[in-house]
């Protein structure tokens, strides 16, 4: 497997009859993507519009259908990238179905290049309403979010922050019915001044900060941070180490997770497990035994206890 030659996975995702088919049919139709390449179409999601292989720009195109989740395994997937000799893969990949089952499935080799997202801009906020998970995994790691079918009287806002709710780094693009497409511009400062003396991380805005800190790591490095958090003590850290940070829930329940950070004070022994605190700390990123790897660790300056948020779970909402 070591050996094998890298398969670049050009993804995409989005819900039944969100225009998947077309874009991709309209991507393979132009000799400036389709020149030659032998490309293994992965379709896993079948709706009324058809491909037409004879109007491809090549005929190095090789269409396999994935009916049902269990087929979606490492074996086929080597097997049909070894029976058309492919040297490329795209992917319309089934709505209903969580990236991890691709993630998961999919050879060493493979490495995903580009990934999109299409909304039908009709449906689109009563999917998220009625399928917030599904709609936050599709979100979380595309690159670009296309919604279509978008008309003069939607809100662009309302999806603007759907988005940015599960990624800050995803474009996002609006067609309108006659095809004409026009690009988000809607600026998202963020809700505290990086630049300032001491960073103040609102009560709400614990969940933005710990993801933008975690996407954009030189833009904290070296900088003083306060916010307010819980405190755990565990055995197995370093001396003079603990842990602090807050539950997150990025989309819903099932996912609320301990957003952690290490922190390190020679007093650390006077910390009472499982309290909450107002922390003010300076942010290096480096190596921790407790990380296992480079991260961020802060270097305690001064705390006061308090009582807990009145919203213990953070969100990004």
């Amino acid at each position: 497997m070591a050996n094998l030659k890298e398969l670049p996975v050009y993804l995409f995702t989005g819900f039944l009859e969100a225009g998947k088919t077309k874009f991709i049919q309209e991507t393979l139709e132009d000799k400036r993507f389709c020149n030659g390449e032998r490309t293994l179409l992965l379709v896993c999601e079948e709706g009324e519009e058809e491909y037409a292989p004879d109007q491809f720009a090549d005929p190095n195109v090789f269409i396999r259908v994935i009916e049902d989740l269990s087929q979606l395994n490492t074996p086929n997937l080597l097997r049909f990238a070894a029976e058309t000799r492919a040297e490329r893969a795209v992917i319309e990949y089934n709505g209903i179905w969580m990236l991890d089952a691709l993630y998961q499935a999919m050879p060493e080799n493979w490495t995903v290049y580009q990934e999109f997202l299409f909304a039908d801009a009709t449906t689109f906020l009563s999917y998220n309403s009625n399928m917030r998970q599904l709609v936050y995994d599709k979100l979380k790691s595309c690159e670009l979010v296309v919604f279509n079918r978008f008309t003069p009287d939607m809100d662009k806002m309302a999806f603007h922050k759907i988005v940015r709710g599960a990624s800050r780094r995803a474009d996002i693009a609006y067609e309108a019915p006659d095809g004409q497409v026009v690009y988000d511009d809607i600026e998202d400062p963020l809700p505290f001044d990086v630049n300032a003396p001491v960073i103040e991380i609102g009560d709400d805005d614990y969940a933005l900060w710990y993801r933008d800190m975690s996407e954009e790591p030189k833009k904290y490095e070296g900088k003083t941070v306060r916010f307010k958090c819980r405190a755990l003590v565990r055995k197995k850290l370093p001396a003079q180490t603990f842990v602090v940070g807050r539950h997150v829930m990025t989309c819903c329940v099932e996912d609320i997770q301990f957003a952690a950070l290490v922190c390190q004070w020679e007093h650390a022994d006077q910390v009472q497990d499982d309290s909450w605190m107002v922390l003010t700390a300076k942010i290096h990123f480096k190596f921790n035994r407790a990380y296992g790897k480079k991260g961020p660790v802060l270097t305690w300056l001064a705390s006061e206890p308090c009582e807990a948020p009145a919203q213990p779970v953070a969100t990004f909402y």
